[in-house]
Formats: structure tokens, sequence, C-alpha cells
């Protein structure tokens, strides 16, 4: 599984920790950055995540921001994005399974760095039910197509 990854100066640190499980659970990880501490504006990090998800050059995106909100907005604007904001392993779950989440938000400034390696993990690991929810991600698609 290939893996993109990206945050802004609020997401760092926990980014960091992020990149480090990835690489522990040995799978493949692009950090598309920030690479410091210093300020820089979500949506050019939520740009190029998200695009290299949606051109299937990775097969998931992980955003973080200081609350995941923003960076996940962001990225929701990119066609074929649904980039889901994660505060608890259940809402990880259910945005795979349910609405098949192609990008997995955090806020680093709402949740530990504990909580979000296992809403990480879960996000990973779940895999799209499909059947009835198949129909309403496709409504979804349908909805970008109508602007």
């Amino acid at each position: 599984m290939k893996i993109a990854i990206g945050s802004d100066h609020g997401g760092f640190r926990l980014k960091e920790e992020i990149v480090a499980q990835l690489a522990q659970l040995q799978l493949e990880v692009k950090d598309f950055g920030t690479h410091s501490g210093e300020a820089i504006d979500y949506p050019e990090i939520a740009e190029v995540v998200a695009k290299a998800v949606v051109t299937k050059e990775f097969d998931l995106g992980i955003l973080i921001c200081g609350t995941g909100i923003g960076i996940s907005i962001a990225a929701n604007k990119i066609k074929g994005v649904r980039a889901a904001v994660c505060g608890d392993v259940f809402s990880a779950q259910m945005a795979r399974e349910h609405n098949n989440a192609n990008i997995l938000a955090l806020g680093e400034r709402v949740i530990g760095s504990g909580l979000a390696r296992m809403i990480v993990e879960t996000f990973l690991k779940t895999e799209f039910a499909g059947g009835r929810h198949a129909k309403r991600v496709d409504k979804i698609s349908r909805l970008e197509e109508d602007c």
C-alpha cells in the first residue's frame, strides 16, 4: 500500500509521528511536507496530496493540520477526493467502510498521538464495504459533475 501524507505547520509534529508509524508498518510513504514548523498555508499541501491520490499514484492519503478541518475542506475541492476528518476510531472505520474515504484528515491540536495512531491503523486496514454503500458514493461523485 502506498500512502501520501502531508501537513501544514499546525500538524507537523503529528505528521512526523505518523510517518514513523507507517514506516514501522512497512508501508510505502511519501511525505509531501511541510518539513518544519515554519508557517505554510494548508491548501498547498492538501492540493498536492489530493492530486497524488486521485491520479492513483498513491492508494490513500493522510492530511494533518491543527484541527483537520481546513485541510480536509481544501482537499475535498479536488474532484474524486473523499477526505474525512476523524477524531475517533469508529469514524475512521466508517469513513472507509461506508464512504470509501480516500484521505484521512487529523487535527494535531484536537487528538493525542496515541489516538491518532489507532485512527490511522483503523483507516488503513478497513476496506470499503461496497454493496448498498457504493450507490451512495456514486451519488457523491455525481454531485461533483453537477457543479
